[in-house]
């Protein structure tokens, strides 16, 4: 029997290993249409549904069925981001596409959210002079702009799962988590949901919906960071609560300017 032979990984990994990858692909391509579809429907841009398009119907019903479609996506989202959920989740699922499933759900619950949305179409504000709408929606593109590159700045393939189900096709596992503060993260410690908040809030024709849309998203938006700071704290410690003293949270504002990282 050679050596090769004796080193070759069985042939059961090797069919886990794709089929992870296959699995960590197509849900890749989901997400990429999801989030695409994101900019059109806020920014009621020509697809099927947006925000504000449609039919409106009675109020109240309208808020509910909104108010619980947004919540379907905010639980989803941050339970299954819990460490302590991770823990038990990977009893279940093989670790390497944990972050996988956790983005096909978040994109399902975005699907379902821009399938089931009732429009509301009360006006709260337009802006009339076109010098303003257009710097309006300049903003919110900035935004959708600063989203996606800020996802690159840290890791883009690893926090969509296809880091990992590319280290388990090739057999390799991933380096610990290393605490890192490129570009964008240097002036604010969230700008992934700063531009988020840009992107939601920056509109030339504010709809009662919308605002619905965007308060909600802003709410959930500062728990989460919340959230996620506590976990970022327990896996970093000192050398996060140094970043949160130095950087600021969302604005970008003169602070101490000791290195961060």
């Amino acid at each position: 029997m050679t050596d090769h032979a004796l080193h070759s990984p069985p042939a059961k990994t090797i069919t886990g290993g794709l089929a992870a990858m296959l699995y960590g692909t197509l849900t890749y391509v989901l997400f990429l249409g999801t989030f695409l579809y994101a900019i059109a429907f806020v920014g009621n841009l020509p697809v099927p549904k947006t925000i504000d398009s449609g039919a409106a119907g009675p109020l109240l019903p309208s808020l509910l069925i909104n108010a619980l479609l947004l919540g379907v996506f905010a639980i989803q989202h941050s339970v299954m981001a819990r460490p302590a959920f991770k823990r038990w989740w990977t009893r279940i699922v093989p670790p390497s596409v944990e972050r996988t499933t956790f983005v096909l759900l978040a994109s399902l619950a975005l699907l379902l959210l821009y399938w089931q949305w009732r429009p509301m179409t009360g006006i709260v504000w337009s802006a009339t002079d076109p010098l303003a709408a257009v710097f309006l929606e300049t903003i919110s593109w900035i935004g959708w702009a600063v989203v996606l590159a800020s996802t690159f700045m840290i890791n883009h393939f690893e926090l969509f799962g296809l880091r990992q189900v590319l280290a388990r096709l090739l057999g390799r596992e991933l380096p610990p988590p290393e605490f890192k503060t490129p570009m964008f993260y240097k002036a604010v410690r969230h700008p992934i949901y700063l531009g988020f908040l840009l992107a939601f809030w920056a509109t030339p024709t504010m709809t009662v919906g919308h605002l619905v849309f965007a308060i909600a998203t802003t709410g959930y938006i500062l728990i989460g960071i919340w959230l996620e700071e506590r976990d970022l704290i327990a896996l970093f410690g000192d050398q996060y609560r140094r970043y949160r003293q130095q950087v600021s949270m969302l604005i970008p504002l003169p602070r101490h300017r000791a290195k961060v990282g």
